[in-house]
């Protein structure tokens, strides 16, 4: 588990490593292995909370070892911030792992878009459950660990889940991939990266890391052009691509169709075209778009949610949205257009 370079706690907070994904994922055997590693070490206590038992476990020497205590948390509501402050008195963790039971619902958790509390807001009821953590608890690494044997079955049946999985999370495995055609690890970079758009994403063979430059191009225009036509069913693909690869979009003129964005208190000569897209669930929308920088004349004659006929160059800059640097769009033309009725779907 790598730290955050962006991210500092305060002296009274404790770091909370969320490792998610669903049973036989391969949660256990990550967090085993990381144990061990001498970048992980400490001379405080960890506190492993664990959610689900599978069929790796966690040994008493191992525990001792690394200055462990493992919590069993037998149901979803365990997790209220009374329970968890009393088992931070008691052990007085230097740190805290859970290990997430894959079909329980993390926004409760986080309170995120789709939790019970934010449902029940929109629902105008009082939520029927609660969770929370202790105000000393601070989330600092989520990681996602997922079975490339099984990704067909949960992507067809539990994509909502995969999305709460995935939505916050910094880092997203996908093991087992050795016998997945590469055409089909293609596939599912694209799915899994729309629904993770903050996560770095490793796919593992039983010989490491897979390279993912190996894996066969799957664009459905030629990216070897310095002007390039985005149609409109083609909009996810290049996002996600544009994303993973953005250095071999620099430079190029861009051609799309979006719906205008303006954020508050962005500055005059910036908005975010983009388009709507379902990246898990009908529940589960999500605005894809990068910040693109304009006169602002023109950008002033477009309010949000107008679309637009964008013609732009890819640029790359220090961004706070990205945490770092990431594709900026240098407009160059901006007509208005009709709407594009279809959201974007992977």
């Amino acid at each position: 588990m790598a730290t955050s370079d962006n991210y500092e706690l305060r002296d009274d907070q404790i770091p909370v490593f969320l490792i998610n994904g669903f049973l036989e994922a391969g949660k256990t055997d990550f967090i085993k292995f990381t144990m061990a590693q001498d970048y992980f070490q400490t001379e405080g206590t960890t506190l492993l909370l664990l959610c689900e038992e599978g069929e790796s476990e966690y040994d008493d020497a191992t525990l001792e070892k690394y200055h462990t205590i493992k919590i069993p948390m037998e149901k979803e509501t365990d997790f209220n911030a009374e329970n968890l402050q009393a088992l931070q008195d008691k052990y007085n963790p230097e740190r805290i792992i859970i290990e997430w039971n894959g079909m329980w619902n993390q926004d409760d958790l986080l309170d995120g878009p789709m939790s019970e509390t934010a449902l029940a807001e929109q629902q105008g009821r009082a939520p029927e459950y609660e969770l929370s953590m202790p105000d000393s608890w601070s989330v600092y690494q989520i990681i996602t660990i997922i079975n490339g044997e099984t990704l067909d079955l949960y992507l067809g049946n539990m994509k909502s889940f995969m999305g709460q999985m995935l939505r916050n999370a910094e880092l997203a495995i996908v093991n087992r991939c050795d016998n997945i055609p590469k055409e089909k690890l293609v596939d599912y970079r694209r799915k899994i990266r729309a629904m993770g758009q903050n996560a770095m994403l490793v796919l593992e063979g039983k010989d490491g890391e897979i390279p993912q430059d190996t894996l066969p191009e799957d664009l459905p225009y030629d990216i070897n052009e310095s002007s390039i036509a985005i149609k409109n069913e083609d909009y996810g693909t290049w996002f996600v691509d544009c994303m993973d690869n953005p250095e071999r979009y620099v430079g190029k003129e861009l051609t799309f169709t979006a719906m205008i964005l303006n954020r508050n208190g962005s500055p005059a000569d910036e908005v975010v075209p983009g388009r709507m897209a379902m990246t898990c669930c009908a529940q589960d929308m999500t605005f894809l778009g990068y910040v693109a920088k304009g006169e602002p004349s023109l950008l002033s004659q477009f309010k949000t949610r107008d679309w637009a006929k964008v013609t732009a160059v890819v640029a790359m800059e220090e961004r706070e949205e990205y945490g770092g640097e990431g594709p900026v769009l240098e407009i160059r033309e901006l007509v208005h257009t009709g709407p594009v009725e279809e959201t974007v779907t992977f």
